[in-house]
């Protein structure tokens, strides 16, 4: 079986590609910015994005821009889960527009992408009179959380 392993050239040309589709320029800083959450596997803040692409050369305002660009071209998804700070992750073409459900510890803060629920059907959605469903969030304690409770004194 021959397997190719993806190169960093391999993901710069989808980047390109992805962008060329979507109607914007190419610039090191988009490029830089889709591949850093398509390494993610989670909804990513401007501040956690900055962290990672600033050392790169690219300032804070420049990483906003882009992840806004982003966002108004659809391709990536921005996402406030009742914190009042915006994460932003990759739109999956698998997904309808609505995304996909996320889950939020309200101990300490992590965010978890839910890919295996299921949203309701359209004819559900009909039937309730649900135009649109713009996101779907889950909160509770994650098992780190809950088993630091649970051996608490």
């Amino acid at each position: 079986m021959n397997t190719k392993k993806k190169s960093a050239a391999d993901d710069v040309n989808e980047a390109r590609r992805l962008l060329k589709e979507a109607g914007l320029r190419s610039t090191p800083a988009r490029i830089s910015v889709l591949n850093a959450l398509k390494r993610s596997s989670k909804p990513q803040t401007h501040a956690q994005l900055a962290d990672e692409l600033v050392p790169l050369g690219f300032d804070k305002a420049t990483v906003f821009r882009n992840l806004t660009d982003l966002a108004e071209a659809e391709l990536v998804i921005r996402t406030e889960l009742g914190d009042h700070v915006w994460r932003f992750e990759l739109r999956d073409p698998k997904h309808d527009r609505s995304s996909h459900p996320h889950f939020v510890c309200v101990d300490c803060g992590s965010v978890s992408c839910i890919d295996d629920m299921a949203l309701p059907s359209p004819t559900v959605r009909r039937n309730l009179n649900i135009a649109r469903i713009s996101e779907v969030l889950v909160k509770g304690h994650c098992g780190t959380c809950d088993a630091s409770k649970s051996t608490a004194p």
